[in-house]
């Protein structure tokens, strides 16, 4: 179980911000996808992260001209990533010891995906599931 198995069955592109964009349009992205967090891509090059934690942290910090500031000034810089041939369960090892939720997927420099701590525990709960019900044909035949 790898986490290039996870993002074959994937289709569409990653969403994603520039680093220009602003905290504004990033929350509104955000808000429109339903999702918790972006890659910051510069070209094809992942050059950090921006999470709904990190608007939360700058309106705490900075009121509401947090909204007005660049991506760049505020992400996750240098995110950790992983390669699409990193074991999932290695992958929801180091989510959990460095308390992160995303990950850029990236391959030969290039962002390939982007996982989530819940894509992952879905993939493996479909995945035990699926050995039970095959262990219980099994014994049922």
């Amino acid at each position: 179980m790898t986490i290039g198995a996870i993002l074959r069955g994937r289709t569409g592109s990653v969403i994603s911000a520039q680093p220009d964009d602003t905290v504004r349009a990033v929350a509104d992205l955000l808000a429109q996808n339903r999702i918790g967090a972006v890659p910051v891509v510069d070209g094809d090059a992942v050059v950090g992260i921006f999470s709904e934690r990190d608007i939360v942290r700058l309106i705490s910090s900075y009121g509401p001209e947090a909204l007005d500031r660049r991506i760049d000034d505020v992400m996750t810089k240098s995110p950790i990533t992983c390669a699409p041939d990193m074991a999932v369960i290695v992958a929801l090892s180091q989510m959990t010891q460095k308390r992160i939720r995303h990950l850029p997927v990236v391959e030969g420099g290039k962002m390939v995906g982007f996982v989530s701590i819940g894509d992952l525990v879905k993939y493996r709960i479909d995945r035990i599931e699926a050995e039970a019900a095959a262990m219980r044909d099994y014994i049922a035949s």
